[in-house]
């Protein structure tokens, strides 16, 4: 594994790390509006990142086609704001480890998912790790109680957590990490005003209290922010396929802060969970990467593009969830 392989496995790392602990985030915002709550921790995040984009962000813009712009509304509404929704949904009549158990097997069918799309084959080993990323995170969560509605919504939100990663990979490489994570932050927060006022009024909205402003501020600004460019970033490095194995560090983590705030305990069944994880995430990413295709025009979607500088913002994005090199 070299140099840029290992910073981009820990990119992807710190990402789902930080996913995973921000679930305590989410414990607290179970009475503020859904849509508001959205809405706020896109749109701040937006104005974060546009900043750190770079000035050549608006020539890059523009170059994008409209397939390349419905890509990234379809990236924010299926990977961002319809995820979130799947997994309150799924919470309503089914027991929070039933989603997550969902939301574990995305690294298969990534793994599977994105070569097919790509012309080429899936690699056993990325599959071998994946199957046992996903047996871990279900071990680590456990099953719970649900009914038909919890297991449609599940399905829902694996669908959210494997679009998040197939349908950035063609806009990735001509916007980069940090303009990417910027634009569809202000395509969520659109969608998610759109789909307050049309669900909840008037009062889609809302002043949040001091303990859900400091939630919305850790969502926005830890776990979208440096969460979602750390992503990025990663997955640039290694690919989708190797990335997504990281995301059964979401459970692990999760289960790791919780005793913490009194919401869960750290047992036997976590200990060897975690342990799976860590051998089906150290199996899959040891695969070599697949090759790069030679550079095409922009607008086709495997068009390379030149080479951007280091993000330098990193050091300072929960359920997570970083700049091109």
């Amino acid at each position: 594994m070299n140099a840029t392989t290992s910073r981009g496995a820990l990119l992807a790392a710190l990402a789902c790390v930080l996913v995973g602990g921000s679930f305590t985030a989410n414990s607290v915002l179970g009475a503020y509006p859904y849509a508001g709550g959205q809405f706020l921790r896109y749109g701040l995040a937006c104005v974060l990142l546009f900043p750190l984009a770079g000035r050549g962000a608006l020539p890059r813009l523009k170059a994008l086609t409209s397939r390349q712009w419905v890509r990234l509304a379809l990236l924010a509404a299926v990977g961002m704001v319809g995820f979130n929704l799947a997994v309150l949904a799924a919470e309503r009549t089914a027991e929070p480890a039933v989603p997550g158990v969902f939301v574990g097997c995305a690294p298969v069918v990534v793994a599977v998912l994105v070569p097919l799309l790509d012309g080429r084959r899936p690699q056993r080993t990325v599959i071998h790790g994946a199957l046992l990323v996903a047996v871990g995170a279900c071990v680590v969560q456990g099953w719970g109680r649900t009914d038909g509605a919890g297991l449609a919504f599940s399905v829902c939100a694996l669908a959210g957590e494997v679009g998040f990663a197939v349908l950035a990979v063609p806009v990735l490489r001509p916007l980069g990490p940090r303009l990417l994570s910027a634009v569809v932050c202000a395509i969520a927060a659109l969608e998610s005003a759109a789909a307050g006022l049309l669900a909840d009024g008037t009062g889609w909205l809302r002043r949040p209290d001091a303990v859900e402003a400091g939630a919305l501020l850790w969502q926005a600004v830890v776990v979208t922010v440096v969460g979602f460019v750390c992503w990025y970033m990663g997955m640039q490095r290694i690919g989708a396929e190797r990335a997504t194995l990281f995301s059964g560090l979401i459970p692990v983590a999760a289960a790791c802060t919780a005793p913490l705030v009194g919401t869960g305990s750290y047992g036997i069944a976590q200990g060897v969970g975690s342990a799976l994880v860590g051998l089906g995430v150290a199996l899959g990413s040891g695969a070599p990467k697949p090759p790069v295709r030679p550079s095409a025009p922009l607008g086709d979607r495997h068009a390379e593009q030149p080479r951007q500088p280091p993000f330098e913002g990193t050091a300072a994005r929960g359920g997570v969830e970083s700049a091109a090199e």
